[in-house]
């Protein structure tokens, strides 16, 4: 059996933009409806959502029909939550308040097997198709997909050299955490954070390395996209939910 190719990680490299969706809901059964819609990544997240490990399995497996590459967010830079989710299947991580070049080594690290890096081994997991992939230990870490995420002036100010550690595919602006870090907690449409994320995406465009970003605002995606983002999420599972349920109850109250 031949080793899954991370479409997401190819498409990337080749300059292509990809559209996501975030997903918070820890549902399989959305996992499946979403990944049928037609986006090309999906982040199933672990860092802000009550997701575990099982659930996040069976959601990888409820998406894997579909048209979009699941992305894992572990909650934390750690190599013991990356090793677990790399052995469920996931091939593509975002790796969440990478702030430094070291951080940004230990997260490449942690998805790649020795001598590269320092994942343990399982010969039986999901991700060698349960030990039917042939040599899977020396061909994963080719298709692995490893995006760091930067979210603080600290972490902006160091961007070239924590996007520049050999082995990170893409960097990922986080505009929440990012507007807070500026004094401006709430709101990243504003001006100096706009203009942050742009500077980011300019610098990130010189090095070579591809930037990503979410937003749930259509003008603000398409700016972006214009700005040359090329991995972004336009929108989440909970606020499609949220939003179209107001909308409707909306519709019949008033």
């Amino acid at each position: 059996m031949e080793l899954d190719r991370n479409r997401f990680k190819a498409a990337l490299a080749a300059g292509h933009t990809q559209i996501g969706l975030w997903s918070s809901l820890c549902s399989n059964i959305v996992a499946e409806i979403i990944g049928d819609s037609g986006f090309d990544w999906i982040l199933f997240d672990t860092e802000h959502s009550p997701n575990e490990l099982p659930d996040l399995l069976a959601q990888l497996q409820a998406a894997a029909r579909g048209t979009a590459t699941g992305i894992v967010r572990p909650a934390w830079n750690d190599p013991v939550l990356i090793k677990r989710i790399l052995d469920i299947g996931a091939q593509a991580l975002l790796i969440p308040f990478v702030q430094n070049a070291e951080e940004a080594r230990r997260a490449v690290a942690a998805c790649r097997y020795p001598p590269a890096g320092i994942r343990g081994i399982t010969t039986s997991g999901r991700g060698s198709h349960y030990g039917r992939v042939a040599d899977y230990l020396k061909k994963a870490d080719a298709e692995i997909c490893v995006l760091l995420q930067v979210e603080t002036g600290e972490a902006l100010a160091r961007i070239e050299d924590i996007a520049g550690v050999d082995g990170v595919d893409g960097v990922f602006i986080g505009p929440s955490d990012l507007s807070a870090s500026m004094g401006h907690i709430g709101n990243p449409a504003h001006p100096e954070v706009q203009a942050a994320i742009q500077d980011a995406v300019r610098r990130l465009t010189a090095i070579g390395k591809p930037a990503g970003i979410l937003t749930s605002i259509e003008a603000e995606a398409r700016r972006y996209i214009e700005w040359g983002y090329r991995f972004v999420a336009v929108g989440s599972d909970l606020g499609l939910l949220a939003r179209n349920a107001d909308a409707l109850a909306r519709s019949y109250k008033s």
